[in-house]
């Protein structure tokens, strides 16, 4: 067990992911396989966390480099692992919010798009069980894919999607889209007898979004495999509280994900919550829930979204490890 002193180094020190990128595969002795879960609730980080300066290639160095034994993967990260080449660039090239963009960057676009598309034509299982592999045998559990489908995509994506999860052998799959985009999914869903999870957010004032519990149960009645990949930071800024609805719906949440907002919303200017803030800053019940799942024996994951302001990405989830790890041991 790393004591409170020794993780909090690992939380405020600088850890460069150039040497994070060859820990543990360097001289010396290998470190003890990560451990992120404390008196029977797992916590782990989706990988959007690490949005911001860290290349896929690294995510796993630095998993192992803070203890963390369980994961939920970004589809562009998983996509990296396995080989793809560099997908479109959206809001590249100094182009500003509202712009258009030039000639060169359409071509360029629809250019990274092509080559996308014909490199995930010849994936099969063995792309997706290669990519699963570096996590087993770094002792980290990939336990859901996140991957987020827009209004547009076609249905071959949508099967796209689960024959990735398939293969990768993910227990879920979380994603962020519309009310209708879910019911396009029940039947895939249904086909891969695999759940899929929506992902709340906080604008009640759109009927499309996830973001009011009944929305919620709406989708829960589109197939026995859809679920719920509550976010307590978006449902606390939305104006509701976790603790109930985890009691209710425990059986059909395949994971949390944990950050600290406020609840100043405001429906008429949109239903847009309050900003996302350090953790112990804001309003989101987050030891509340942690004991919850302690108490209950809740068997899904608790993983980290950093989305506030920090410092460094790394540093910042550290910290989040700590907060939580500081909850369920007292």
């Amino acid at each position: 067990m790393v004591s409170r002193r020794q993780f909090g180094k690992i939380a405020l020190a600088s850890l460069p992911v150039a040497g994070l990128a060859q820990f543990p595969g360097g001289r010396g002795t290998p470190p003890p396989p990560p451990k992120s879960n404390w008196n029977g609730v797992q916590i782990g980080v989706i990988t959007y966390s690490f949005r911001q300066g860290v290349a896929a290639k690294d995510l796993i160095p630095i998993m192992n480099k803070l203890g963390i034994n369980e994961v939920e993967l970004m589809s562009n990260h998983c996509e990296e692992l396995a080989g793809a080449p560099a997908g479109p660039a959206f809001g590249g090239g100094g182009r500003g919010r509202g712009q258009q963009m030039t000639p060169e960057q359409q071509t360029a676009m629809q250019t990274a798009r092509e080559a996308q598309q014909k490199w995930r034509e010849g994936t099969n299982p063995e792309t997706w069980k290669a990519v699963r592999k570096q996590f087993d045998d770094a002792g980290i559990d990939l336990k859901i894919l996140c991957y987020n489908l827009n209004a547009n995509m076609k249905d071959d994506e949508i099967d796209y999607s689960f024959r990735m999860a398939q293969a990768l052998g993910v227990s879920a799959i979380s994603c962020s889209t519309t009310v209708t985009m879910a019911k396009r999914v029940a039947p895939f869903a249904d086909k891969y007898k695999l759940m899929w999870a929506g992902h709340g957010h906080d604008n009640v004032a759109d009927p499309e979004q996830f973001a009011k519990p009944e929305t919620f149960e709406k989708i829960m009645s589109f197939s026995p495999y859809i679920g719920v990949n509550l976010d307590i930071g978006h449902f606390t800024a939305a104006g509701y509280d976790p603790i109930p609805f985890i009691k209710e719906h425990h059986a059909k949440i395949t994971n949390l994900h944990l950050k600290d907002r406020n609840r100043d919303w405001n429906t008429a200017g949109g239903g847009r919550g309050g900003a996302n803030v350090r953790w112990g800053e804001g309003q989101t019940p987050i030891k509340e829930v942690l004991h919850l799942l302690r108490k209950e024996k809740y068997p899904f994951p608790a993983n980290i979204e950093y989305e506030y302001q920090g410092t460094d990405p790394v540093v910042e989830v550290a910290k989040c490890l700590e907060f939580c790890r500081d909850i369920l041991i007292t």
